[in-house]
């Protein structure tokens, strides 16, 4: 990391606003984002809503891995809903404006929801280590209550940290330009703001960066390592087949949601570039969420089963 301390200048403002610039770049484009983001919001409303509401519905569907999918379904939607509202708004209205306490707000809650989405699917991919790997044991292993353990432990494991890392940088000195560019309010573009030495704070992105992600990273790694050792020492080829094809689709969200994550911050400040920030961003923010019903819903047999039965019986009672 190249630490530079950003000069002081002479007007320290004391913003009580910023302006997103989100996409303005492109004015031409602006109805046709406004009408593809509204498209996009109602699909991984529709799509993430229907996972949660089969998975608490259909007997069928009681099992840890479900658990945790209907959890991170319900997460996608509470993550996407942080930041698509706010982008549709900005394009319908041509506001860009963000109070100091609302950016500040919304950043707090993007690094919450974002830490417990890398535990999540941390514990998603521990759960099929343990599945692949000590099916006789997975019952007690993987028991109700050390699940529920585990769900709230992912939903709250980022809290305090996350808003102390929050409250730090809007503590900082602010000076020149108000414009953030870039569609949310995100730790990057926020601190190219910020004036004087902010080496502190870079150290605090590296180091949550390393909790909340490259850690959650390493322990799918990990669970994916003894899972394809365990898989390949099968001698049935429709068992090995059977056993990748229940890690597929967990393993593309975690590919898409990661990698985008760990090049945005795992970056020195100095070496951010406000357009690929945003098309990264985009990757993690609204991609991932809308990704998730697809590859859980058309690739799963008994997610699709339960979908066919719940809407046969809502038409019989129609």
């Amino acid at each position: 990391m190249n630490h530079q301390q950003k000069p002081q200048e002479g007007n320290l403002t004391n913003l009580k606003e910023f302006v997103l610039l989100g996409f303005s770049d492109v004015p031409d484009l602006q109805w046709v984002l406004f009408g593809l983001l509204i498209a996009m919001y109602c699909f991984i409303l529709l799509g993430n809503g229907t996972i949660v509401l089969i998975t608490n519905v259909d007997s069928a569907l009681q099992t840890p891995m479900y658990f945790f999918l209907g959890n991170f379904s319900f997460l996608e939607i509470c993550y996407v809903s942080i930041t698509l509202p706010r982008m549709v708004f900005n394009l319908g209205t041509q506001r860009r404006t963000i109070s100091f306490i609302a950016c500040a707000t919304q950043m707090c809650c993007i690094l919450i929801l974002g830490a417990t989405e890398c535990f999540l699917l941390a514990v998603m991919a521990y759960d099929r280590y343990v599945a692949i790997c000590n099916p006789l044991h997975y019952p007690l292993v993987m028991n109700q209550k050390v699940c529920s353990q585990l769900v709230i432990g992912s939903w709250i494991s980022g809290i305090p940290i996350q808003i102390g890392q929050t409250s730090h940088i809007f503590s900082l000195s602010f000076c020149g330009s108000n414009q953030i560019n870039h569609f949310f309010c995100d730790i990057p573009p926020i601190l190219h703001l910020a004036c004087g030495d902010i080496f502190i704070n870079e150290m605090m992105v590296f180091l949550g960066a390393f909790l909340f992600v490259l850690f959650p990273f390493l322990l799918i790694v990990f669970s994916y390592s003894k899972i394809i050792f365990t898989v390949l020492k099968l001698s049935s080829t429709k068992s090995r087949a059977k056993a990748f094809s229940t890690c597929s689709s967990h393993l593309a969200v975690v590919i898409l949601f990661f990698g985008s994550g760990m090049i945005t911050y795992f970056r020195s400040n100095s070496s951010h570039s406000g357009e690929t920030d945003k098309v990264l961003s985009l990757f993690y923010t609204v991609v991932t969420p809308m990704f998730n019903p697809m590859v859980y819903s058309l690739r799963n047999k008994d997610v699709t089963i339960a979908l066919r039965k719940f809407l046969c019986k809502q038409f019989v009672k129609i």
